[in-house]
């Protein structure tokens, strides 16, 4: 563990609140405008000082970096504990580098548009808490301080629907971490047992002797939690509703970022500590993982709006997530944790596209389209670039997670592997119908006759996308190296306290090892 003199994890969290400081200063002045740039400047310098992360990150260590840990509650030995690994460097600097774009791509909005800005800093305050926090207490704190800035972002700026949403998402959200709550507060009680004092550093965790049945019930309750936020199939149902009624940068925002505390969950908290479960469930999350992709994408196939395709092509490629993140292999994990990236730039993307055309449209019926093409060639070079990205297509970002996690899942069944690929096949149809039935065919609607076809604005939002689909399509490397050791970490951490996985590789099919003889840990 390498303990920081300088604050910067606290400095990248909560320097937002500057930007809500200017916005409530400026709130009332010029129709809105300098709040605006207020809340854009904000995000934008929280993103130029989280790349010290990157540039200072020791990829070569697996412990944690850049360590702030200070007593909170003494009596319960309660921390306010940060860190920095492979596993969360990421997704720090995802939160920061899309908020801003998100805040862009929202310009136009009307509603009580300073409101919506200082909910847009809470939320990001909150996701970058919950993915540096190292003391679970502190953890669950910014994982439910997160939520309510999402709840009003749908409640008060969604659609006509909204209220049937937002409630939707807060059931499933509030029963999912309700359980977590009794389960790491359970798992705290056994820690004082064995050990005589208390402790809630996820680190002091790893390693404790819990018997096998009570690691069953103990990682179901963090399970339920985790598994509500990617989500998995059957828990998915409040996804597609929350991204149709959301605002364009809740949905982004929500694509991008709040999903992947599901998988970042299952790795750093559940599956470290409670290994002998992970075992024992480990089949039963990879067929619900198989099952999100082809259901998500046969769903996705017959959806009438824009909106709703892209939600459910989200469970689906969570599938291929989840999927490469109960492999348990080198392969599997990178191709979960560089999917969660791709996905978090490309489908923010798509949202993105949607929300932009909707605001001149009022419209997400794909069949109120048709011949976009001929009035907005820049949205229709864009929405074909993304939806090739989303598909898999070689060349761009979504092909490398897929693969590795196809080719993960296929190193514990080769039918697993098989059963993967046949749903990027599903997500070709549905992804290349809609574009057909939007973009392309004769244009003969009034509404799409009058369209105006993106400005300034909204190309510049979408180019630094562009740029980070080609770059880690074509070359991933430097974010597998800071990832490398990390990973290879933890999956020998839960291997070494459950040697019943070191048996089952041992006996792994004979096939499966030839087809994946050169990809070997």
């Amino acid at each position: 563990m390498i303990i920081s003199t300088f604050p910067i994890l606290s400095i990248i969290i909560f320097s937002p609140l500057l930007g809500i400081a200017l916005v409530g200063i400026f709130r009332e002045e010029a129709n809105g405008i300098p709040a605006r740039v207020s809340a854009i400047f904000s995000s934008g310098i929280t993103f130029l000082i989280s790349l010290y992360l990157w540039f200072n990150f020791d990829s070569t260590v697996a412990e944690l970096q850049m360590v702030e840990r200070i007593p909170w509650i003494k009596q319960f030995n309660i921390e306010y504990f940060l860190g920095l690994d492979g596993l969360n460097l990421f997704f720090l600097l995802i939160i920061n580098f899309i908020t801003p774009l998100a805040l862009l791509g929202s310009w136009n909005l009307e509603k009580s548009n300073w409101q919506f800005q200082i909910q847009m800093l809470l939320l990001q305050i909150g996701m970058l808490g919950c993915f540096a926090a190292m003391d679970v207490v502190l953890f669950y704190v910014f994982f439910e301080l997160m939520l309510i800035p999402m709840y009003l972002l749908i409640g008060i700026w969604g659609g006509s629907n909204r209220l049937y949403a937002t409630i939707k998402f807060f059931l499933y959200t509030f029963l999912g971490s309700l359980l977590m709550l009794v389960a790491l507060l359970y798992t705290a009680t056994l820690y004082m047992d064995l050990h005589g004092v208390w402790s809630f550093s996820v680190l002091d965790w790893y390693g404790m002797d819990i018997p096998v049945d009570t690691q069953y019930w103990l990682f179901l309750g963090f399970a339920a939690a985790f598994a509500v936020k990617i989500p998995i199939f059957p828990l998915h149902t409040w996804l597609p509703d929350a991204h149709y009624e959301a605002p364009t940068a809740g949905s982004v925002q929500l694509a991008a970022v709040l999903l992947k505390f599901g998988p970042y969950g299952f790795l750093r908290f559940a599956m470290p500590i409670f290994p002998a479960a992970v075992y024992e469930l480990s089949t039963f999350f990879l067929v619900l993982a198989l099952i999100g992709i082809i259901y998500g994408g046969m769903v996705a196939m017959v959806q009438p709006q824009i909106k709703r395709l892209i939600a459910y092509s989200s469970v689906a490629h969570m599938g291929y997530i989840v999927l490469g993140l109960f492999a348990l292999n080198i392969q599997g994990l990178y191709g979960s944790w560089i999917q969660m990236i791709n996905h978090a730039i490309v489908t923010g993307a798509l949202f993105l596209i949607v929300g932009m055309i909707y605001e001149r449209t009022h419209t997400q019926e794909i069949s109120d389209y048709g011949g976009v093409a001929h009035t907005m060639p820049k949205f229709s070079i864009f929405l074909i670039f993304f939806s090739m990205a989303s598909i898999g297509l070689p060349g761009l970002n979504g092909f490398v997670g897929e693969v590795l996690a196809m080719i993960g899942a296929a190193k514990v069944n080769i039918w697993y592997g098989i059963v993967a690929a046949f749903g990027v096949l599903i997500a070709a149809i549905y992804m290349l119908w809609m574009v057909q039935r939007v973009v392309f065919g004769p244009l003969t609607k009034d509404m799409v006759k009058r369209l105006n076809d993106f400005t300034l604005r909204e190309v510049v939002v979408l180019l630094p996308l562009v740029f980070w689909t080609i770059f880690l399509g074509v070359y991933p490397q430097p974010f597998f190296d800071r990832i490398e050791v990390s990973v290879n970490h933890y999956i020998q951490l839960i291997k070494s306290q459950e040697p019943r996985f070191a048996k089952d590789e041992a006996e792994s099919p004979g096939l499966t090892k030839f087809l994946v003889w050169n990809l070997e840990d």
